[in-house]
Formats: C-alpha cells, structure tokens, sequence
C-alpha cells in the first residue's frame, strides 16, 4: 500500500485562551534596564526565569538565613582564587554573611601564594617538561611547615595555614580568604585528595601529616554542615569533584547522627554543569523538603553579582 500525505481537516484545535503557558508578560518578562540603576534594581529587572530566577533566589536564600542567623557556608576550588574573587568572598565574610569556608588543596596553595608574593598560578604547560613545575620553594615548605606545627597543636589544615599567615606576617595577608577566617574565628576547612597537589612534591611534605590535618577538617565540616538545617543555605563555586563528595560525605554523617538536616538550600555556580556538582549538591542533599539551585556562568562575573545583590539587600533591609 502507498502511503499519502495525511488530510489535516480532522485536525481538532482550542481556543489559546484555555492552554497552560509557561512564559508570561506579565510574570516572566524583564523590566527596562535603565542608566544610574542600583544592583537590587537590575537584579529585579531581569526576566523570572531559568538562571536568573535561580541567582535571585540564591541571594533570597542567603539573606533569609543570616536575617533567622542560620549559616550559610561556601566551597570554592582553586579557579575561584585564580580569578581574583579574594576581595568579594572576603567583604562576605566581613559583612558576617559566609560563617563558614571550604575549599581543596589547589585554593589553599594559591591563596597562600597571594598572602606571600601578590602573585600565583605559574605556567604549567611552559615547565611541566623541564621538572620544575610546583617546585617553588617557599610554598611547598611554608606549606607543610605550617601544617605541621598546626597538627602538633591540634589544629586542621585550614586553621593551621590561616594562623601561619597571620603569624609570619606575610606582606599580603589582608588578601587571604585563610586569614581572614582565621582573623574572624570562623571555620575554614581545607580537603585534600593525596598527590594531587604541588606542596605533595616537597622534600618536606609527611603524609601523615596532610592526613591528620585534613582529616581534622573533615571533621570539622561534617560539624558545620549538621548546622546547614531548617534555614541554611550551602554555595558550592567552582569545585567539580573535591568538595561535591566531601559535602555529601559529611551530610551523610549528620544524618546518620541524627540532625536531620533538611529545609535548607544548596546552590551550584559553575562555568558549566557537572555531574557531581548536580548530583551531590543540587538534587540528592535536597531530595526532601530542600531546594537546589544552578547557577552557570564565569565566576568572575557571577560570585560578584551574587555578592552585590546580597549586600545590597541586606542594606536595603537595614534602611
């Protein structure tokens, strides 16, 4: 049988008045961008939908959970630090916003490099095959030095290397996200996968050291994060593998302990959406009555953005 094109007289149609849509004019779309506008302004500008719907309920969120003094705790990878976010991230801190920080080796090092010298992030293609790559001296031993002295005195890694910087008077301290919390008395925890940073290289790196004192901080964090419920709200910026797991690790553990945590919310910022940030950020931890948010685009743009609106609506609330 050879088939014909089919007739679309019987075709049943309605009227558009009777179908769902789920873009609306009045609902959805942005306001005019106009000049002299004030961050809330162009924040509340822009469309209701998709990442923009997702960034201002971010900034909801964390304004919400300081305003009820729930925590709000942010976990970066070392991108962030190589961006030059110090500055943003720390007047978060200092407005008391962010009670708590986390991050990989890769930031602890480049945030120590700042404190020291100004400058970080050498050139890994140009040395790699020359040998001399992460071969820098002083930060491979001011590194382990500072954590050992920190694990003899029972601290974690984070705490150890804020408290060095502070302590050895490094000439850019004031730049330190680790000095900062250290200065501020608040938790910043440092995550390490072994051998998978350049101070593991060093002739004085001890393995049982970077054990304990990351360990430390593992602990410390499962601590923070049995806080995060009825309120809180967990940033994960920029750390596609490291802290995803160590935060599902240590959620894990609060449950188990029975804090329940729940009623909170999660965020994922990123250049663009991975597997584990998606999963054990944004869906799993918040499978009850949580929420989780994806927020994509450079940090460089983003985390400022986010860091603005949030400050400027806790002012506007202040006024």
């Amino acid at each position: 049988m050879k088939l014909q094109p089919i007739d679309l007289a019987a075709v049943k149609t309605y009227p558009i008045a009777e179908r769902r849509n789920k873009v609306s004019l009045e609902r959805d779309f942005a306001a005019a961008v106009t000049p002299g506008m004030t961050v809330a302004d162009l924040l509340a500008a822009m469309p209701n939908q998709l990442g923009a719907e997702n960034l201002n309920a971010a900034i909801n969120a964390v304004v919400t959970a300081r305003r009820k003094g729930k925590p709000v705790v942010i976990a970066i990878g070392g991108h962030v630090i190589k961006c030059g976010l110090q500055p943003v991230l720390k007047a978060l801190i200092d407005a008391d916003v962010v009670t708590a920080v986390a991050m990989n080796g890769s930031a602890s090092i480049h945030d120590y490099e700042i404190s020291l010298i100004g400058e970080t992030s050498e050139d890994v293609g140009a040395v790699l095959h020359c040998g001399t790559f992460g071969m820098a001296e002083e930060t491979g031993r001011d590194i382990n030095r500072a954590l050992k002295a920190g694990v003899a005195a029972g601290l974690g890694y984070g705490e150890a290397l804020g408290r060095f910087i502070v302590e050895n008077r490094n000439p850019h301290a004031g730049a330190s996200l680790l000095a900062a919390c250290h200065a501020k008395g608040i938790p910043a925890t440092v995550h390490v996968a072994m051998g998978t940073d350049i101070i593991h290289q060093h002739p004085e790196a001890d393995g049982a050291v970077l054990g304990q004192a990351t360990f430390t901080d593992f602990r410390l964090f499962a601590s923070v994060v049995a806080t995060l419920g009825d309120g809180g709200v967990f940033i994960n910026i920029g750390s596609a593998v490291i802290m995803p797991e160590v935060f599902l690790k240590a959620l894990s553990i609060a449950q188990n302990m029975g804090f329940h945590v729940d009623h909170f919310t999660t965020a994922n910022f990123d250049m663009q959406q991975h597997y584990r940030p998606l999963q054990n950020v944004v869906k799993r931890p918040t499978a009850g009555d949580s929420r989780g948010l994806a927020i994509t685009g450079h940090h460089e743009i983003m985390i400022p953005l986010l860091a603005a609106g949030i400050l400027d609506k806790i002012a506007s609330r202040r006024d």
